[in-house]
Order: C-alpha cells, then sequence, then structure tokens
C-alpha cells in the first residue's frame, strides 16, 4: 500500500520504510524555526539544562534559524530586551541562520526562509508560529509547535511523540478566470472544509491550476492551510519549485522531490472547478466565513493592508500596483503596504511599484507582521473596518475586538481602497 508525501518523509525521517496515519514518530528535524517567541524557547531550554551540570548546547547550530518579524522595530522596552537576549543567545550557541531587518535583508520569517533556500522538498520543518505550514509550498511537511517543545527539539534535533496525520487530497481543475488569485482558491477551500474540517490533517495539492502556480501562490495555500486546522499544507515538488530553488533561492545541490505513490490513501478527496470561481472574502469574525465578495460589496471601509507573509510577495505588490497606478486611495480610507521581505522591498523598488503605490496614497512600512497581529502599527480603532490580505480576522487580531477584519486578494484589496468600500475587482474592467 502506498504512501502520500506526508507519510513518506515522516517515514524517511523516522528510519522506517513505512508509516500509517495514527502511527506515533519520533522523526529528526531538518530545520527548526523560531522568531521574538525564541526567548520564550529560551527559557525552556536552559530549565531543561538546570541541575545537570552540563553546559546548555543546542543540537546543532546549522539547522536552527530566528528571525526577528513580528515586533520590528521593537516597539517596547520588553520586546527590545528580549530581543538583545536572543542576540546574545543567538552569538554563544553559534547559531548561523539569524535574520533582523537591516536594509534588504532578512523580512517575515515564513518569507525568508524559502528566499534563502533553507526549505527542500522532503524537509521536516518546524516553527513556533502555527503559519509554518507555509513551508509544505516546497514539498515538505511544515508545522507549527509551541515553545516549549521547541526546546526539546533545540535539545534533541527530533520531535518526540509525533502522530502521522491522515491526507486530504485536494484537487484544483479548470481554468482560472481573470481576477482570481491563489488566496480566493484558499478562501473558498476553507470556506468548504470549515476551521475544523482539516484538524489533525495533511492538505496535500493536486491539478492542472497548482501546477501551473508559481511557488508564490502555493506559499499562499499552505500558508493558510492551518486555517482549516490543517497540521500541514504540502504542494508536490516539481520544475516550478526546482527553477525557484535554483534561480531565485541559488540552491546549489541537487534537489529530489518527494511524491506520493499511485496507490497513496487519502481520507478524503476534494475537487474544485475554478472555472466560474468569483472573489472570495473572509468575513468577521472566523476565516471560515467565507463568501463571494459581490455579496458583501458597499461595506464601508477604513483602512486596507496588503502584504504579510500570505501575500506580501512582489506578484501581489505588482497587482496592487498596477490596478492603482494614477489613481489614488479613497479620502476616508488609510492603506498600509508591508513587503513581506527586504528583498522584496528592493525588488518592488525597483520595478516601481513602491512609487506607484505610494503616489496612489499608501503608507509603504517596513516588512513585518506588526499589523496582521495587531501588536504595532495599524491598529484599528472601536468600530472600524479593515480589508487586508493577511491571514487571520479573529476579533482583536488587528489590536482591536471592536473593530472589523475582512480578508481578500490583493486585486479585491487595491480596487476596494480606491472606492473606499468592499467592491469586487471585477468592477476594474467595467
Amino acid at each position: 500500500m502506498g504512501m502520500t508525501i506526508a507519510e513518506k518523509i515522516l517515514a524517511f525521517k523516522s528510519g522506517k520504510n513505512q508509516v500509517r496515519p495514527g502511527d506515533i514518530v519520533e522523526p529528526a528535524v531538518d530545520l527548526a524555526m523560531s522568531h521574538e517567541n525564541a526567548a520564550l524557547v529560551i527559557n525552556q531550554f536552559l530549565e531543561i539544562y538546570q541541575g545537570t551540570g552540563l553546559t546548555p548546547r543546542v543540537w546543532n547550530p546549522d539547522n536552527i534559524t530566528i528571525i526577528f518579524d513580528h515586533r520590528v522595530p521593537a516597539e517596547s522596552s520588553k520586546t527590545a530586551n528580549n530581543q538583545k537576549k536572543i542576540r546574545e543567545f543567538v552569538a554563544a550557541q553559534g547559531i548561523t541562520k539569524f535574520h533582523e531587518i537591516r536594509g534588504d535583508v532578512g523580512g517575515i520569517c515564513h518569507q525568508v526562509l524559502p528566499e534563502y533556500g533553507y526549505v527542500h522538498p522532503g524537509s521536516l520543518v518546524l516553527g513556533t508560529d502555527s503559519h509554518t505550514t507555509s513551508h509544505g509550498a516546497m514539498g515538505a511537511f511544515a508545522m507549527g509547535i509551541g515553545a516549549t517543545e521547541m526546546a526539546s527539539v533545540w535539545c534533541l534535533g527530533a520531535i518526540l511523540n509525533l502522530e502521522v496525520p491522515a491526507t486530504i487530497r485536494v484537487n484544483v481543475s479548470g481554468k482560472l478566470p481573470g481576477y482570481i488569485y491563489p488566496k480566493d482558491i484558499i478562501l473558498y477551500l476553507i470556506g468548504m472544509l470549515t476551521a475544523n474540517g482539516a484538524t489533525f490533517r495533511a492538505l496535500e495539492f493536486h491539478g492542472p491550476v497548482i501546477e501551473k502556480m508559481s511557488v508564490s501562490g502555493r506559499l499562499t495555500l499552505a500558508n493558510m492551510s492551518v486555517e482549516a486546522g490543517a497540521t500541514t499544507g504540502i504542494i508536490p515538488a516539481d520544475a516550478e519549485t526546482i527553477r525557484y530553488l535554483q534561480q531565485e533561492a541559488e540552491v546549489q545541490e541537487p534537489i529530489e522531490p518527494v511524491l506520493p505513490d499511485p496507490d497513496a490513501v487519502y481520507e478524503q478527496t476534494v475537487d474544485i472547478d475554478v472555472t466560474n470561481m468569483e472573489p472570495q472574502a473572509a468575513c468577521p469574525h472566523t476565516v471560515d466565513n467565507v463568501k463571494p465578495v459581490r455579496e458583501v460589496a458597499g461595506k464601508t471601509l477604513h483602512q486596507i493592508v496588503i502584504g504579510s507573509c500570505t501575500n506580501g510577495r512582489l506578484d501581489d505588490l505588482e497587482i496592487a500596483a498596477r490596478i492603482l497606478k494614477g489613481k489614488k486611495v479613497a479620502d476616508n480610507v488609510r492603506m498600509l503596504v508591508f513587503p513581506a521581505s527586504g528583498r522584496i522591498y528592493r525588488q518592488a523598488l525597483q520595478k516601481g511599484y513602491i512609487a506607484d503605490l505610494a503616489a496612489s496614497g499608501a503608507v509603504i512600512m517596513n516588512p513585518g507582521c506588526g499589523c496582521c497581529l495587531g501588536v504595532h502599527q495599524g491598529a484599528l480603532a472601536d468600530g472600524e473596518t479593515a480589508l487586508a490580505t493577511t491571514n487571520r480576522n479573529f476579533k482583536g487580531r488587528m489590536g482591536n475586538p471592536n473593530a472589523e477584519v475582512y480578508l481578500c486578494s490583493p486585486a479585491t484589496a487595491a480596487v476596494s481602497a480606491i472606492t473606499g468600500k468592499i467592491t469586487d475587482p471585477r468592477e476594474e474592467r467595467r
């Protein structure tokens, strides 16, 4: 009996010939990622060594990456002190993959990892962030874990007592209509499955639409797989994956895709035909409260956010800049743009996207997660409504439980910025 991609990766990393859903494994980890919450991991890590007489040492400093992105620049003395603590730990342990924003270096963790070629097909990637599922776009098994569990990974180089998830196969077919993007596809899927529909499951994406999709779009799908409850979301590695890693991430070593067996067993198969798909929006206050944009069109907006680890890549900024070039953001709307990394910021500058967005009235922010998370930059006032290309819209997600957040594609966000209300992006061509 064949195996899915998730099963193959976990079997190999556990030294087994075969695993099945429900099996408990202890696979070796290829990459362990944290951001500013590494301060919590450090506390737990040092506690493990208390009373042992041993010098605390991570299992492999080359396999750990720490990236400052959630609170950059530091918004408080507490954050600044935590970041200082992390820098000192990184230096003491010799951790080589450390990033913070310095000009066009660094960015949001889920963009930095693929940009620098840290994730390869078949890798097991763990991160102290729920959207670590993003890296399944590279054909890896990537999942989020807690700080205590990460501390044990830093010690052992393996994760203990991991249950092999069953896999849901998602087939995406049809002809992609204009103004429909990967964000619309994943919102539609989450609305179909619900926020709990893929809990403790892997989502494995297939079909001609996926095969034609760029790594950027695949990252969007994998990123938001967790919003359906998935442990991981995986796109099979192919020529596009190899192209990205070799040409954009400048990976030199051989790249070997891990593919499902023809007789792999899936718990469920979901078929999506995008031919007649409409632009989608997730409505307050849950990501699975998904409706066609036309059903919520006309809602007055106060803030537009374009960016984040979900839709802050170069093609996302290009879409927004094309729509907004020569036009103005509505007077009643604040528009914030967060490129996903310093490298993307530089590329968008070179291509003129930043100039076009700024001329339209957008405020260009440094790469980071602050606005999406709601810890600083772009907090909402009571009763305000935001439309964002981010990945969550829970109460308080943008800093205020008395505000509302809708989620959408960059095209929907850009068109709506011009009108000052939620607008179907197809209106642009009329």
